[in-house]
């Protein structure tokens, strides 16, 4: 690998684990293995690339690769004649981000109607000045969250005809 492609590669990893582990709330480590697989060939990945590539320990990187495939995010496969498996993001993974991103979403629409009723409860005036900006975001996030909805249900639709 180039030393420029391989520059770009390790600071896509740090980038993309960070959202990685801020939206899917997992662990730094897995974050960035998980980040990694995005990353690669449909070939998959060997645990020494991983570890090579994340600079982890053995047993940091194979607790969190275990993690990943008990979550669902990450698969395996073995290739005749070779003895060791190959790491790679399972094919439909973005739907468990998408239905953690739907419980985040419905979280905050929640904290929304709370904080619109109790302001219009306890600061009435705030509440008839500030309705409209509430409405407005409230509808958002409605449509943010029908969205993602939709979009679950076309990848889960596509998912049964792949089968």
């Amino acid at each position: 690998m180039s030393k420029s492609k391989n520059k770009e590669l390790l600071e896509l990893i740090e980038k993309l684990g960070f959202d990685i582990e801020e939206r899917l709330r997992l662990s730094p480590l897995a974050s960035r293995i998980y980040a990694l697989l995005i990353l690669s060939s449909y070939d998959g990945v060997t645990f020494e690339e991983v570890k090579e590539t994340i600079k982890a320990s053995k047993s940091s990187i194979s607790v969190n690769i275990n993690v990943l495939i008990q979550l669902g995010y990450i698969t395996f496969i073995t290739k005749p004649g070779d003895r060791k498996r190959y790491f790679k993001i399972a094919k439909y993974s973005s739907i468990l981000s998408l239905e953690i991103y739907l419980q985040s979403i419905d979280n905050e629409m929640k904290i929304v109607n709370r904080i619109n009723k109790f302001n219009q409860e306890y600061h009435p005036e705030k509440y008839i000045n500030e309705k409209s900006l509430g409405n407005i975001f409230q509808n958002y996030l409605e449509q943010k969250e029908q969205l993602v909805k939709e979009t679950i249900l076309k990848m889960s639709n596509f998912r049964k005809l792949d089968k």
